[in-house]
């Protein structure tokens, strides 16, 4: 099973993201956070992070690129536990056990996504309003074409603030 952990070439997702994510966190795409978003709340910082950014789903900020790699089953069910409370506690979901489908769902959409691709694959998201809602592309860069060697991430990050 994979999915996709945020990846930073530079600092650029620090300037344009209010909240950027932080590297190495798994990301889906996030695109629920603007489902009833019209024209005039794409904006500065708003519309980058409609536009182009994936969510992290340890600090619900945004970034621009991430990286497909091998996750675990006890890793994804971490991350629907921690879906499910930020659907609760932010867009007031009625019960965790409601909100853990949804999160789920959005997981599993990310993996299927990702599943497709090779580790280290680059992925990067583009959404518009449409008429319908809210409409999502994807692009792949290989990771031999990105020189994704001195940049792979495979297990876990340390936390430095954790020491």
């Amino acid at each position: 099973m994979k999915l996709a952990r945020a990846i930073h070439f530079d600092e650029s997702d620090t300037r344009v993201f209010h909240n950027p994510a932080r590297t190495g966190e798994w990301c889906i795409s996030g695109g629920f956070e603007f489902s009833n978003w019209s024209e005039a709340d794409l904006s500065g910082k708003a519309r980058q992070a409609f536009s182009n950014g994936w969510m992290g789903c340890e600090t619900f900020g945004r970034v621009t690129f991430v990286a497909v790699t091998q996750i675990e089953q006890s890793e994804m069910d971490a991350l629907a536990d921690l879906l499910a409370q930020h659907f609760v506690d932010i867009y007031g979901a009625p019960s965790l056990e409601a909100a853990r489908n949804v999160a789920q769902e959005e997981l599993s959409q990310m993996a299927d996504l990702c599943d497709e691709h090779d580790a280290n694959t680059l992925l990067t998201v583009a959404r518009e309003l449409s008429d319908v809602g809210v409409r999502e592309t994807y692009r792949t860069i290989e990771a031999q074409a990105a020189g994704l060697e001195q940049f792979a991430i495979h297990g876990d990050i340390e936390d430095p603030h954790q020491h």
